[in-house]
């Protein structure tokens, strides 16, 4: 009777432990996702430099000239452009989650 309840146990801690896995597998997923929208934005704004002198002041200059796009009902974006001859600072934040 102890075997097998030492079984049971064994049993699920092993499904404890691939459940903590295969979390942990998608929250680095969503992170590298939140990661490649922040790149895409930056490659925009860098792009933007590179051809007109300045960085854009915003996302929406980004979107119309630059054709910028990510998926708005999913990602939150702080765009903070400070002035025209420094990088912005980008935040990007998956919806429900932290900062990125």
């Amino acid at each position: 009777m102890k075997k097998d309840i030492a079984r049971i146990f064994a049993v699920l801690a092993g499904i404890a432990a691939v459940l903590c896995a295969v979390d942990k597998i998608g929250h680095t997923q969503r992170d590298e996702e939140a990661q490649m929208v922040r790149e895409a934005i930056r490659n925009a704004a860098m792009t933007c430099w590179c051809i007109e002198g300045m960085y854009p002041e915003s996302l929406t200059y980004l979107k119309d000239h630059y054709h910028l796009s990510y998926n708005e009902d999913r990602f939150f974006v702080t765009y903070d452009a400070f002035a025209s001859n420094q990088v912005p600072i980008i935040y990007v934040t998956e919806k429900g989650a932290g900062v990125s």
